[in-house]
């Protein structure tokens, strides 16, 4: 049986418990443990997959096609390690399973309530994973805050696991914050004591508390915690800002956090954390010899969430190019003709970003046509991919009005489809074309020399691609599909050989890159736009 370590916030949201997980679970895995993190969110919604981005950020997509909570790609990029289903369990998917058993009488003509019988349910789904052996401590990430209604029953079921397994098998860390207040020049901690307290009154107590601070905290601060809070003092840890999050696994094990965390777990064979490519990545990331703008175009750029992903893939690529990516967020609304170089002007790069819906889209379309015609390094994920197809068609094939039928149903040329799978789908939740597919590359081609394979697996979550009809045309015209699908033939990335770096692809890259295997295509694009950057001196 696998230990089991659960992660609570207090006082306010977004103070980074994914952060904290993560960097917890990489000390551990570090130090030769097997680990996995799982969130557990308070919403109805059964997964993240029908929520705009600006309500919840980016939808983050595992191998196995579940959309899940974003934090599920900070466990991915910090561990290396592909999570699944079993990783996100919202309440609207507890309750969904609960009804559909009482549905099918498996209750028994039992009264279903909350408690035993939602709790039962997270609890089977929290032990779950440290159930079949293959993870030696897994960590799982309350989300919302203690005192949310929400999370009570999330709470409650930690306090019976706590009750049911052996002391050393089981601990709560609790994230909260320590307000500085600037006009008297103080820490304040009685926001962590009030949050501490609540979460002790529904039977839950820490056993160690990470302490969110702008500002260094003080032993007689660190002291008066421990008392009010009833936790040794050594257990309590601060947690500094950090420049990137990147440095936050060092910051804790600077704090001893794996240290405690082990002895609590009553863990006593371990070895020094091994951090060395870590570090050296750590390294490159501090010291970038050199800066290229990065032109990211998108219609959620209100919202950095929506784009996680593919931010975090431009800081890994960034680091293995040894140079800082400034990223300039461009509303594809505002792109017109008549403005696009004023709008695009000084970039090095222009990556046009996924999304939904007909809003922005001719602004996309604008941007596609100044990187082709300026020779401006352009790379295409998903919808950008399919932009990219529409720009060619509509001003080198001369296809008038070309246009995917997601946002002109009734167009002439309909050089975007929806997939024939997904055209007798009603229900939107979970049902797009999700998770890992293969795509088999042509060799010759820049996607061969990026990927240096002809065969490669990459996640997807689209419902409309490259229409096969216009196929013939758009090779005769100079656009290499250069990547398809083996089974079905869908086109799976376009490139023009002409051009300094001109690719899209339908699938997404960056919820594969990881600070240890940053995504080939990035990795490759920055360095296109380093190129272009030392070429314009």
């Amino acid at each position: 049986m696998a230990k089991y370590v659960f992660v609570t916030g207090g006082v306010t949201s977004s103070l980074g418990k994914g952060i904290i997980a993560a960097s917890l679970a990489k000390l551990l895995q570090a130090r030769g443990f097997t680990t996995t993190i799982q969130k557990f969110d308070p919403y109805i919604n059964v997964d993240p997959g029908t929520l705009n981005p600006y309500e919840h950020g980016e939808c983050y997509v595992t191998e196995d096609g579940a959309e899940t909570d974003l934090d599920l790609g900070h466990y991915e990029r910090f561990l290396s390690t592909p999570t699944s289903q079993a990783n996100n369990v919202t309440t609207g998917r507890i309750y969904q399973t609960v009804i559909n058993k009482e549905r099918a009488g498996e209750f028994l003509g039992k009264t279903v309530q909350v408690v035993p019988h939602i709790t039962d349910e997270i609890k089977r789904r929290m032990l779950l994973l440290g159930t079949d052996g293959k993870f030696d401590i897994v960590i799982t990430e309350i989300g919302g805050t203690v005192g949310d209604i929400e999370s009570t029953p999330f709470i409650e079921t930690v306090r019976q696991i706590q009750w049911e397994l052996p002391e050393e098998d089981v601990m709560v860390v609790h994230l909260t914050l320590i307000p500085y207040l600037n006009a008297a020049k103080e820490l304040k901690t009685k926001p962590t004591q009030h949050s501490v307290r609540m979460l002790s009154e529904t039977g839950v107590h820490p056993d160690v508390i990470v302490c969110r601070t702008e500002h260094p905290l003080n032993d007689e601060i660190k002291r008066k915690i421990a008392l009010f809070c009833n936790v040794k003092a050594g257990n309590v840890i601060e947690s500094l800002d950090a420049k990137t999050i990147y440095e936050v696994p060092l910051l804790m094990q600077k704090e001893q956090l794996d240290l405690i965390v082990l002895k609590k777990l009553n863990i006593q064979n371990y070895k020094q954390p091994d951090l060395v490519k870590w570090n050296v990545f750590l390294d490159k990331l501090r010291n970038p010899k050199s800066t290229v703008n990065i032109g990211l175009i998108g219609k959620y750029i209100e919202l950095q969430d929506a784009y996680k992903s593919i931010l975090e893939s431009f800081i890994h690529a960034g680091a293995m190019n040894e140079v800082k990516v400034n990223v300039v967020n461009v509303h594809s609304e505002k792109i017109t003709d008549e403005n696009v170089n004023e709008q695009l002007a000084g970039l090095h790069g222009l990556l046009v970003a996924p999304g939904f819906g007909n809003r922005g889209i001719e602004g996309k379309i604008v941007a596609v046509k100044y990187a082709r015609e300026n020779n401006l390094p352009f790379f295409g994920i998903c919808l950008g991919m399919q932009m990219a197809v529409i720009e060619y068609a509509r001003n080198i094939l001369h296809l008038k009005g070309a246009h995917s039928v997601e946002m002109d149903p009734n167009t002439e040329h309909p050089v975007i489809d929806m997939m024939e799978d997904q055209k007798r789908i009603t229900m939107k939740g979970g049902t797009m074309r999700l998770g890992s597919y293969p795509c088999t590359i042509t060799k010759d081609t820049l996607a061969y020399k990026i990927y240096g394979s002809t065969s490669i697996h990459e996640r997807h979550r689209h419902r409309y691609e490259f229409n096969n009809t216009f196929l013939k045309l758009f090779q005769e015209k100079g656009m290499v599909t250069s990547g398809v699908n083996p089974e079905l033939g869908l086109v799976e990335i376009v490139e023009l050989p002409n051009h300094p770096f001109f690719i899209g692809v339908q699938y997404h890259p960056e919820l594969k890159s990881t600070v240890e295997q940053p995504a080939p295509l990035f990795v490759h694009f920055i360095a296109a736009a380093k190129a272009q950057a030392a070429k314009k001196g």
